[in-house]
């Protein structure tokens, strides 16, 4: 077959098209690839779905700074409380996976989903796990007002007032929440006592009362109460831990106080929405762990009786994971419901 010069120059013209079409095509992915790779190019958002004042908003703070220096950008707390923090966890898990929308969550997200099975809350187990920020065990808190110094001398508190037919009043951050879970656990290893319980909308209100003297305990992560213990506003009568707590010596343990299997530990992750490239997970966890190894982020944990996080994603995912199975099997062994 002969080629005559238009035909030869159309197949040219063709070849340079193609050409630049694949110049072209190899621009936009390595544009592309720069946009991932240069995450993040704008402040970073940490939703947290409590007021400020609770540990979930406290472990997002003490944190931010260090991320930022260490990401080269502005860290945003957003706190948008509601529903035990379902309202930010939602947001997040409809959020663009594009690391700029971040979710600060505590154990609270393994529990709620089985208290309000028919709520659509969101399921935790779907969010990209990036890294574990704290854990600590619970307290269990009266007012300084209170008459109860020890727990033994709260168990007598909370079975006569249950014989009056009353029982005590006990606050929690929300229904459905870690801490919710936890003290209907408890009332059932004391036999099923009437305990009430008053839920408000995150920790830090639920705290103002029970230091007023209005509430008569609480559980609750020894971060929150760590500022009120050490004012003397609250009185710290037991812990969740497997050991006594090194801010808390005086303070006995579940086991030591005859409180058979109630080692509870509550823990606080950064997490991302489904999806989420797994170079921006990459760099959002060290970031994570060079925090865990700056003396100011590690003191201010410990100062509030927390253990600093860190670890790999895989970790939290286990975690979290986990913790969703137990509270599963817990909730549905105690029957304990939506209110």
């Amino acid at each position: 077959m002969a080629f005559t010069l238009n035909s030869r120059a159309s197949a040219v013209r063709r070849m340079a098209l193609f050409g630049a079409l694949a110049l072209g095509l190899q621009g936009l992915a390595a544009t592309a690839f720069a946009q991932g790779a240069a995450w993040p190019n704008k402040p970073v958002s940490l939703m947290v779905g409590f007021p400020p004042g609770g540990q979930t908003d406290f472990a997002a703070r003490v944190v931010a700074n260090s991320l930022g220096t260490t990401l080269g950008q502005g860290i945003v707390i957003e706190n948008k409380g509601g529903v035990n923090g379902n309202i930010a966890s939602v947001e997040i898990m409809r959020a663009a996976p594009d690391g700029y929308r971040l979710l600060v969550g505590n154990g609270s997200m393994t529990v709620t989903p089985h208290v309000f099975p028919k709520l659509g809350i969101a399921d935790p187990q779907k969010f990209t796990p990036i890294g574990v920020l704290l854990q600590s065990p619970l307290v269990l808190v009266v007012p300084a007002s209170s008459p109860v110094k020890t727990f033994a001398q709260f168990v007598e508190l909370v079975k006569s007032k249950a014989k009056d037919g009353k029982g005590i009043d006990y606050a929690t951050p929300g229904a459905g929440s870690l801490v919710h879970v936890a003290t209907e656990l408890l009332r059932d290893r004391l036999g099923g006592p009437v305990m009430n319980h008053v839920p408000y909308k995150g920790s830090a209100p639920a705290v103002v009362d029970v230091m007023a003297g209005r509430i008569d305990a609480m559980f609750d992560a020894t971060s929150v109460f760590a500022p009120y213990i050490k004012s003397g506003q609250v009185r710290p009568i037991l812990v969740t831990s497997a050991k006594r707590v090194e801010t808390l010596p005086d303070v006995p343990t579940s086991a030591e106080a005859g409180v058979k299997d109630f080692e509870i530990i509550s823990f606080i992750g950064l997490y991302g929405p489904p999806g989420l490239p797994a170079d921006v997970v990459k760099k959002a966890n060290a970031a994570i762990n060079v925090a865990m190894k700056d003396p100011a982020v590690v003191k201010g944990i410990k100062d509030r009786a927390d253990e600093p996080g860190g670890g790999t994603p895989e970790q939290l995912d286990t975690l979290t994971r986990s913790q969703y199975k137990l509270w599963g099997d817990v909730v549905k062994a105690n029957n304990i419901h939506s209110e």
